[in-house]
C-alpha cells in the first residue's frame, strides 16, 4: 500500500479540528489525522508492505515549462521567492509528520524534480504483485490495472472508493490507458490545467471512446471530411498545441529509480517521546498497533 502523503496531510489538516494541540501549544491536527488515516487503511486492507510517497518537488520545472499555468494558482511570493501557499499551522507540522512516519519504520520515497504522483506510478508499475495506491487525485486513475487499484479518498477515508479498471469503464466508459487523454480534454482547475474550452466531462469521455488514440482524434479534427462536427473540430484545433503538452504533464512518470523499500524497525523510544510531547493520544496508539500486527503477520507468513 502506497500513500500520497501530502494529500493525506492536507486532508487531515482541513478535516481534523485545529483544537488538537501539543503540550507546548503547537497544532498537531494534521499529524494526528495522517497517522489515523494510515492506521485505518492499513488495518482494513492488511497490506504486507507500506510506503509513503513524498513530494520532493511539488511543481517540477519541466512540467511548468510545458504548461506555465501548472499549479501557478498555488504560488505565493515570500521575500522575492515564489513558493507553495501553505497555512503556517500546516507548514510546522510537515516535519513532525515525516519524523513520525520514519520512527514507525515506514519507508518514505521522494525523487528529485518529481512529484509524489510520479513516485506512486513508479512504485505501482515496478512492484510485482498487487498494489493499492491511496490518493484523492483523480489523475492517478491512469494507474489502475489488473494489479493496481486506487484507494480514492477524496470524499474521506471512511467513505473511500476502490477504483479498478471495471469502475472506470462503468463510471466514465474509459479504460485506464485512455484516462490521461480524458483528463487533458476535461481539464483540472485544481492543477491549473484549463482543458479544452467548451469540452466538459461528458464530451471528453465521448471523444475518447470514439477515437482509438489521441492522434486519431487530432487527425479527425484536422480533416474536414472526417465526420467530426465543425464545432468540435474548432474547439480541438484551437488548443491542439496545448493538448500535446498537457498530455506530458498529466502522464505520471513510471520509470523512476526506487530505493530499497524494506520496512525499518519502529523506534519505540522516539515514538513514546512524540506521543507524549505532541499529545497524539489514540492516533499514535492505533498506528503503532497496526504496524505491530503487520510485522507479526509478516514474520509468521
Amino acid at each position: 500500500m502506497a500513500f500520497d502523503t501530502s494529500y493525506l496531510y492536507f486532508r487531515a489538516f482541513f478535516g481534523v479540528p485545529s483544537s488538537f494541540r501539543a503540550v507546548d501549544g503547537r497544532p498537531v491536527n494534521a499529524v494526528r489525522g495522517t497517522l489515523d488515516f494510515i492506521a485505518r487503511l492499513a488495518d482494513q486492507y492488511s497490506p504486507d508492505q507500506l510506503v509513503c510517497a513524498w513530494d520532493d518537488d511539488w511543481r517540477p520545472e519541466w512540467r511548468v515549462d510545458l504548461v506555465p499555468s501548472y499549479k501557478s494558482h498555488r504560488l505565493v511570493e515570500v521575500g522575492g521567492v515564489e513558493q507553495e501557499l501553505v497555512d503556517d499551522d500546516l507548514t510546522i507540522q510537515v516535519p513532525l509528520i515525516r519524523a513520525a512516519i520514519e520512527a514507525l519504520g515506514i519507508p518514505i520515497v521522494g525523487v528529485a524534480d518529481h512529484e509524489a504522483d510520479d513516485v506512486l506510478a513508479s512504485l505501482a508499475t515496478q512492484h510485482e504483485g498487487r498494489t493499492l495506491v491511496v490518493t484523492g487525485d483523480r489523475d492517478l486513475f491512469q494507474l489502475a490495472d489488473d494489479d493496481t487499484s486506487i484507494v480514492y479518498v477524496a470524499r474521506g477515508v471512511a467513505k473511500h472508493e476502490l477504483v479498478t479498471p471495471e469502475v472506470l469503464v462503468t463510471k466514465y466508459g474509459l479504460t485506464p490507458e485512455r484516462y490521461v487523454d480524458f483528463a487533458v480534454l476535461r481539464g483540472d482547475p485544481s492543477d491549473g490545467l484549463p482543458g479544452v474550452k467548451g469540452i466538459g466531462e461528458k464530451s471528453a469521455a465521448s471523444l475518447v471512446m470514439h477515437y482509438a488514440t489521441f492522434e486519431d482524434m487530432v487527425a479527425a479534427a484536422v480533416d474536414s471530411e472526417s465526420g467530426m462536427s465543425p464545432s468540435m473540430r474548432s474547439k480541438l484545433l484551437a488548443d491542439v498545441d496545448y493538448l500535446a503538452r498537457a498530455r506530458e504533464v498529466v502522464a505520471c512518470v513510471t520509470t523512476l529509480p526506487l530505493p530499497d523499500l524494506a520496512a525499518g524497525q519502529p523506534d519505540d523510544a522516539a515514538l513514546d517521546a512524540m506521543a507524549e510531547e505532541l499529545a497524539l493520544g489514540g492516533a499514535m496508539t492505533r498506528v503503532r498497533e497496526v504496524i505491530a500486527r503487520r510485522a507479526a503477520g509478516t514474520a509468521t507468513s
